[in-house]
């Protein structure tokens, strides 16, 4: 993966550059599973942060949980979950998913120092993501959520060497010089 590859994967629309990794132990809750598919996403979202070498935890001082994620049908049902509005800070969520015709869309809060505070997550498993096999889901939905990714990216072994890479406890937990991007790279040709 080059250092150029690494830019255009944490650079957003509007130009800018943002990549952060997870500052605190992460607190998982997910919603809207059967038991079955449970077992499954807990076990890649706790094998996927093992792998980063970065704390999973029971719960988090400030929130509770931290990584929120939400399996819905359809996102009609997002009208269900109760606060949902005070919880995104984003009223009419639903509906503009349901517009954009979206079938996944996180949401970050960060930290002072730009590390990853929270992600709130939602699959609208109704549409295309029905027929996804859960172990592959829940692999990306790690991915998705372990950094600040601006492109949609499909789990692979460069993408947990990225992830690794980017959990090294020497690099800042934030960066927004896209010249961070050669740090990661050097990391993964180490690694």
């Amino acid at each position: 993966m080059t250092p150029d590859r690494i830019t255009a994967l944490f650079t957003r629309a509007d130009g800018t550059f943002l990549c952060a990794r997870w500052g605190r132990p992460v607190a998982p809750v997910i919603f809207g599973l059967a038991d079955e598919s449970l077992d499954i996403f807990r076990g890649a979202i706790r094998a996927g942060f093992a792998h980063a070498g970065h704390p999973l935890a029971e719960t988090d001082p400030e929130m509770g949980a931290n990584l929120m994620l939400f399996f819905v049908r359809d996102w009609s049902d997002l009208a269900d979950i109760p606060d949902l509005d005070r919880l995104t800070d984003a009223p009419g969520l639903g509906e503009r998913l349901e517009r954009s015709g979206a079938d996944q869309y996180r949401m970050f809060r960060f930290d002072a120092d730009g590390g990853i505070r929270a992600c709130l997550g939602f699959l609208r498993m109704g549409g295309a993501l029905a027929d996804s096999h859960p172990a592959q889901l829940a692999e990306a939905l790690f991915m998705r959520c372990a950094l600040t990714f601006a492109q949609d990216i499909a789990p692979s072994a460069a993408m947990a060497a990225l992830i690794r890479a980017a959990y090294d406890p020497v690099l800042p937990v934030a960066a927004t010089d896209p010249a961070h991007a050669l740090r990661l790279a050097a990391r993964m040709r180490a690694a």
